[in-house]
């Protein structure tokens, strides 16, 4: 389709998001608003258990917070995805809890920011931020198929959607750039209105505002359209898809080596935001240069978006995969060469631009690889792994003091690796 990009992505988000009448539209306001509560939620974390301690402390509670982010998914992954696989209703019902779950749990957070109460709730709080992602996944494909997708077959030469982008033919990367999109706005405009916020009222009021767009978030929920007629019961399993399944958790070879990938970008991610955040405490910079490097990742996500949008007609999402990697492995080695502080910063949205390339594709793939009744515990699953990604990442600047160079330096030689065994992968393929 000509003249696809990040405006006409832009255009559909925006037709989407303010049509309530359809089920995809409905899907994107709880997007929305999940989205901003999120960015509110790391705001207020940012400014009580980092920038205000010292160095030292920061790093002891970075290393506790790390250890938590990992554990919601010994819940999420053997409990939640077989739930959300037996009934469709369930997908509705973890999303609206999911949101009213985090109003209470915020307001409770906001009243223990100096107490060790603090973790347990900032766990319970990531728990029900993992039961929404992973639901989410399993729920693009149903809301795609409503009416909504004759809207986007429709707007042809305008918003629509290319043919191989189409649900009857198992694609969903369009969708997954619009939520995407959505959802980088959301948390770019809340996050300086909370940036605002932390600096005049401190990080309590940050986490009353998140109550209340969590709020929000649980009214939208349960505006989620009810399935109709015999997906009431729920998708349905072959044998064969069973069986499959019970030899490959990890999906087939398609699905195995983008999980790969999509867990390897977000190694990245976890490293280079730790990487910065280190270095900004050793160079005594405040808290404003993080707010820069977090909205330029979001501003470099934009920009993925348009990408993926613009050459999705002619590109595989095995392919975008591939240029994720390489482009991240390229732009490490290139910031490696000058290390500053300024030229990190700049990194963050290079990053993030490929971040937002690789992960819709990775989910397009997943949602027309796997089968229906298998994509609730998959989707929770590859979850898991990917939080792993982020979290191995993380710890390495955290355990280990690097300056910019040497970190750049590592990172791109993961990624370029990454890249070669990957692209060696398919063509055996």
């Amino acid at each position: 389709m000509r003249g696809r990009g990040l405006g006409s992505l832009a255009w559909a988000s925006a037709q989407d998001l303010f049509d309530q009448s359809t089920s995809f539209g409905r899907l994107a306001l709880v997007h929305v608003f999940m989205m901003a509560g999120d960015t509110l939620v790391t705001i207020s974390l940012a400014g009580s258990l980092f920038f205000s301690v010292s160095p030292t402390e920061a790093k002891s509670r970075v290393l506790l917070y790390l250890l938590i982010t990992i554990a919601p998914f010994a819940v999420v992954s053997p409990l939640l995805g077989p739930l959300i696989d037996r009934s469709v209703h369930g997908r509705r019902v973890l999303v609206a809890l999911s949101a009213g779950a985090r109003v209470l749990l915020c307001w409770s957070m906001s009243q223990h920011l100096n107490s060790l109460w603090l973790y347990p709730e900032a766990f319970l709080v990531l728990i029900s931020s993992k039961f929404y992602v992973v639901t989410r996944g399993a729920l693009v494909p149903e809301m795609a198929r409503s009416h909504q997708f004759r809207e986007h077959g429709g707007r042809v030469g305008g918003a629509g959607w290319p043919e191989n982008d189409r649900p009857q033919s198992g694609g969903f990367a369009g969708f997954n750039a619009q939520l995407t999109l959505l959802g980088t706005l959301a948390g770019l405009l809340v996050g300086s209105l909370g940036a605002g916020v932390l600096k005049s009222l401190g990080a309590t009021s940050v986490l009353v505002v998140a109550a209340m767009v969590f709020a929000g978030a649980t009214v939208a929920s349960v505006r989620l359209p009810r399935p109709a007629g015999e997906a009431r019961s729920g998708p349905r399993m072959t044998q064969d898809e069973r069986d499959v399944h019970a030899l490959n958790p990890l999906g087939e070879g398609e699905v195995a080596r983008g999980l790969a990938v999509a867990s390897l970008m977000r190694f990245a991610v976890g490293f280079a935001t730790f990487l910065l955040a280190f270095g900004l405490r050793r160079a005594h910079a405040g808290l404003g240069w993080f707010a820069v490097a977090l909205a330029l990742s979001a501003v470099g996500a934009l920009g993925g978006l348009g990408l993926v949008t613009r050459v999705r007609e002619r590109l595989r999402e095995s392919s975008l995969l591939s240029l994720a990697l390489l482009g991240t492995g390229l732009g490490a080695a290139l910031a490696s060469l000058a290390p500053t502080l300024l030229v990190q910063t700049l990194f963050a949205g290079w990053l993030g631009l490929w971040a937002a390339v690789a992960q819709p594709s990775f989910d397009a793939i997943t949602q027309r690889e796997v089968a229906a009744g298998l994509q609730g515990r998959t989707f929770a699953r590859f979850a898991v792994r990917q939080q792993l990604g982020w979290v191995v990442g993380a710890l390495i600047p955290v355990g280990v003091s690097l300056n910019f160079a040497d970190g750049d330096h590592l990172l791109a030689l993961v990624s370029l690796v990454g890249a070669v065994l990957y692209t060696l992968g398919r063509v055996r393929r």
